[in-house]
């Protein structure tokens, strides 16, 4: 565990507050930093606290290694051991509650996107104030790939940024976004140049840093207040139809197909 200034990370998610910035960084690299339970909860607390902590004045969102976040862990290691990610109702509650953390918080929030952002991960990502990206970022809603729907508010905040049309597009056809696309669509702030990505953030976390805190603070709610007004019932339809999905032979068909890398055979109806 790793303690800074009093905040407390796990191995899979590191904390450190240093002059200003609150650094959360998901650190599961080999999994493309893959989401589990503890790790959602620990970003959910983090935030929660941040938000009455006047040392904080900008919240740096990230994952280790070439990679964002690949969602909600799938994979033969995350099943092998439920008792440490955590059951998929697990998952899902606590990814609720960190993305609701993010989208409340009073303090900004800088995703820095520099590779694959699937699944959770994109939520996570867009519940963010400012979206970073390299231009070797990309961003999908993988979920209909394995008979799931997405969370995380996704259906609200993707809506929200990008229209009707392109949310269905994302969610329904399960297609990589490329960062070109999703700046033209207005799903990300900014794209930049890999090498150039870290310098990037470093303006945009001292412009904030330096900012007038409250006026900060009115402003991002208030346009949360004008675009996310149907952000609260997206998260208690998706979680309804999560769990039934959850329970599905389509599921079950969806994640064996994955672990077993071939088409899944969907039958539900």
């Amino acid at each position: 565990m790793t303690s800074v200034d009093s905040y407390v990370g796990i191995d899979d998610l590191t904390v450190a507050l240093v002059d200003g910035v609150l650094s959360v960084t998901m650190n599961r690299p080999d999994s493309l930093n893959s989401l589990t339970a503890p790790m959602l909860t620990t970003i959910g607390d983090t935030l929660e606290r941040a938000a009455s902590d006047p040392r904080v004045k900008v919240v740096r969102l990230g994952g280790a290694g070439r990679g964002f976040s690949s969602g909600a862990g799938i994979s033969e290691e995350d099943h092998a051991n439920p008792g440490a990610s955590g059951t998929p109702a697990d998952v899902l509650d606590a990814a609720n509650r960190a993305v609701r953390a993010i989208v409340n918080s009073p303090q900004p929030v800088v995703a820095v996107v520099q590779g694959p952002a699937a699944g959770v991960g994109v939520s996570l990502a867009l519940s963010s104030d400012v979206v970073l990206a390299s231009e070797k970022a990309f961003f999908m809603l993988a979920f209909t790939k394995i008979g799931l729907m997405p969370d995380g508010g996704a259906s609200a905040l993707i809506a929200a940024a990008i229209g009707r049309i392109r949310a269905m597009r994302m969610a329904l056809l399960a297609e990589r976004i490329t960062a070109a696309d999703a700046y033209e669509w207005g799903l990300v702030t900014a794209v930049h140049p890999a090498d150039a990505l870290d310098a990037e953030v470093d303006k945009v976390l001292a412009t904030l840093v330096s900012g007038p805190a409250v006026a900060l603070r009115k402003t991002k709610d208030a346009v949360n207040t004008a675009t996310l007004t149907s952000f609260e019932s997206a998260l208690e339809l998706e979680k309804r139809g999560q769990l039934e999905l959850l329970n599905s032979h389509d599921f079950r068909e969806g994640t064996k197909a994955f672990q077993q890398r071939r088409a899944p055979e969907f039958t539900d109806s």
